[in-house]
């Protein structure tokens, strides 16, 4: 299992804004990971007093990030920096999820990639339940752009 230190090291968002707690498990052409910050009320995507279904989005978003991270790492590189810039095939099982006393897991996988450009279906479930599930695709930022 992979902690959350090690994931900081892996990706750009840091502090709160690292969403996942730790990965569960994960080869080269997946990850599973797992995250209990949605209960947090200082949570820097909260809107009022709740997360709205919405930010699941950026959960697996940044899922992307943290694979690539660890498969950058395993062929002794560095992950290039993303810009999300699209997200399809988004579908909301629940409203909110702060309100959910259980951990967040994320299931996620490339779809398409290439030199610049990489998309990833994800899957987020709370104790077996899917809460959300899409795609996202991320530009990345080679050195110099």
């Amino acid at each position: 299992m992979i902690g959350r230190d090690e994931i900081l090291s892996l990706i750009p968002h840091q502090g709160a804004m690292c969403l996942w707690d730790e990965v569960v498990e994960w080869n080269e052409v997946s990850i599973r990971l797992r995250a209990r910050n949605h209960r947090d009320p200082a949570h820097p995507l909260r809107s009022g007093d709740r997360l709205h279904a919405v930010h699941l989005c950026e959960y697996g978003a940044q899922a992307m990030a943290v694979h690539g991270g660890l498969r950058a790492r395993n062929d002794d590189g560095r992950a290039l920096p993303g810009v999300l810039v699209a997200l399809r095939g988004v579908t909301l099982h629940v409203a909110r999820f702060d309100d959910l006393p259980g951990d967040l897991e994320c299931e996620a996988h490339p779809l398409a990639e290439s030199a610049d450009s990489q998309q990833y279906a994800f899957r987020i479930s709370h104790e077996g339940e899917l809460i959300a599930e899409g795609r996202a695709a991320v530009m990345l930022q080679g050195e110099g752009t």
